[in-house]
């Protein structure tokens, strides 16, 4: 349950540049990184400002983002986090699955949906250290709870710090670009990344070697668990204050604001110079002020977003898939609880399964980045295919009575999931300035919440259906099955048409299909960006 959430990584992807946002969704309960989000908000984050350099000392600079790693990778040991779900299940705390399935984990979906855009907002506003304590003191809240909780109504009070610590995790991917320059962002994004990575897989093996041969109790491991979250609020403390943020703090020094006017102009910048024309203008009324934020103006431009078929695709997946990704992430060790208990198996492997995973979604992640084939034409059918696959694995999942088979398909799933993450990342973020793709992948992350609720509310609380897990996993295998043939449909078209419009002779049309890399956008090139931010040159 809580193991259940790997959260926005992470995932994790997320990131999780304000893609911290997207960030947000990415790591999940079980301590998966993913997605996503967060990381999402790292990678996302390669800038095409060009090279900038950084007014401080490289010696202080490096030696902020190695403090921040530093705290990624201790903040992210927990190693009581994959077990969870067997504590609430154990003697110890003598929860029914009914009620840990009904009743508390679906409080954690609607805790992240009311804090998300809150701390999105206060991220920026605040400069991201307030959120990170934030963040730390809701870690030990938790395991307080865990550890001295034992009724309905704690329990599910941890269940709101768990979103409320899921909703703040977005500041950390977003804080490390406010200590370096652009021209940096790709390399400490890597850094940051992996110290989380490294993290979550040292807190899965460590969990399960004190289950396996150390024979710790839960109680006993959720006390260490504690040691380490309070060891990482005290890092929080020690954190350097960034002097600026990507909305509301953007101060930039002379030298920095004659570079990047050279290198590219983003929405923020061609905003500044509109001000600057009408400057002698009479002062504009409240109103006028409001829609001439940079907000507001972040807010029009999505219109033209959504008129792009790539981005329009990629969001989407990021909104639905990443919906039933989630909730596999959070319903999952209940899952397995359950198939172990009528295998009458009692030997317990959470742990060992999501260092697995952790491995295999790293490696799936990188292997996507050597990926070469036209996406603009192929899109919609590689999705489409490994959605169809996800399927699969969601109906093994939901029907075996194996847990070896129920662990292999978690981790496949994941690794999935894990594989799409980057290549949407690139896809949104590749032809957007960095302030607007920490809207859209920030807007992406909250439609993808709200709908997680929905669907919990529906099937998994007590006030909806109240569905048992194996028939909640089955409820998931529809889920995705829609989504292959829709993706599927679209794919026929998209294929079709592609075909019927080439032309027969020209070497243009083929050169123009030229297969994508996952790289991204040259940092000089000297393209003149649309409105939108994208490339006059770019494909």
């Amino acid at each position: 349950m809580v193991a259940d959430y790997t959260a926005e990584s992470g995932d994790g992807s997320d990131g999780e540049k304000k893609m911290d946002l997207k960030a947000l969704a990415s790591y999940d309960r079980g301590g998966h990184e993913d997605g996503d989000v967060e990381m999402i908000a790292s990678e996302g984050l390669s800038p095409s400002t060009g090279p900038i350099e950084e007014a401080e000392e490289p010696r202080k600079w490096k030696w902020a983002v190695f403090f921040l790693c530093l705290f990624g990778f201790m903040a992210s040991i927990k190693p009581g986090e994959p077990f969870i779900t067997p504590n609430l299940l154990s003697p110890e705390k003598n929860f029914t699955r009914e009620q840990v399935t009904n009743e508390i984990t679906p409080v954690l979906t609607y805790s992240y949906m009311m804090v998300l855009v809150p701390a999105f907002l206060l991220t920026d506003l605040m400069r991201y250290k307030p959120i990170l304590i934030i963040q730390g003191v809701s870690q030990v809240v938790i395991w307080l709870l865990l550890l001295l909780g034992s009724t309905l109504i704690e329990m599910q009070l941890m269940e709101v710090f768990y979103g409320v610590t899921m909703a703040c995790r977005v500041a950390y991917s977003s804080y490390i670009f406010s200590l370096v320059s652009p021209a940096l962002y790709q390399r400490v994004a890597g850094y940051s990344r992996s110290a989380v990575l490294l993290g979550v897989f040292t807190s899965s093996v460590l969990g399960q070697l004190c289950i396996s041969l150390g024979n710790v109790s839960f109680y006993t491991l959720s006390a260490i668990s504690l040691g380490f979250v309070s060891f990482g609020l005290i890092l929080t403390l020690f954190l350097p204050w960034p002097k600026r943020s990507l909305f509301f703090h953007r101060t930039w020094n002379p030298e920095q604001k004659d570079v990047a006017a050279v290198a590219t102009k983003s929405e923020l910048d061609r905003m500044n110079q509109q001000e600057s024309v009408s400057s002698s203008a009479p002062p504009l009324c409240p109103a006028s002020c409001w829609r001439d934020s940079v907000f507001v103006q972040m807010l029009l431009e999505l219109r033209n977003v959504i008129t792009r078929p790539s981005l329009r695709l990629w969001s989407l997946w990021w909104v639905f898939n990443s919906t039933g990704y989630y909730l596999v992430l959070f319903y999952v060790h209940i899952l397995w609880n359950k198939v172990s208990l009528d295998a009458e198996n009692k030997n317990i492997y959470n742990g060992g399964v999501e260092a697995a995973s952790t491995l295999l979604s790293a490696l799936t992640s990188f292997t996507a980045g050597y990926v070469k084939i036209r996406w603009n034409v192929w899109s919609e059918l590689v999705i489409g295919v490994i959605t169809a696959l996800q399927a699969g694995l969601l109906l093994l999942m939901g029907t075996t009575g194996n847990i070896w088979v129920c662990y292999g398909a978690y981790v496949l799933f994941r690794g999935f999931y894990q594989f799409l993450v980057p290549i949407a990342t690139f896809q949104i973020a590749s032809s957007l300035t960095k302030e607007l793709c920490a809207l859209v992948f920030g807007i992406n992350t909250f439609l993808g919440t709200i709908l997680k609720s929905i669907l919990n509310l529906i099937f998994s609380d007590k006030r909806g259906l109240a569905l048992d897990v194996q028939s909640q996993f089955l409820v998931y295998f529809v889920y995705f099955i829609i989504l292959t043939v829709v993706y599927f449909v679209c794919a026929a078209v998209v294929i079709i048409r592609h075909y019927r419009n080439q032309p027969w002779g020209g070497g243009g049309a083929r050169e123009q299909a030229a297969p994508t890399e996952l790289s991204p956008m040259a940092a000089n090139s000297g393209a003149e960006p649309l409105s939108n931010g994208r490339s006059a040159k770019a494909q």
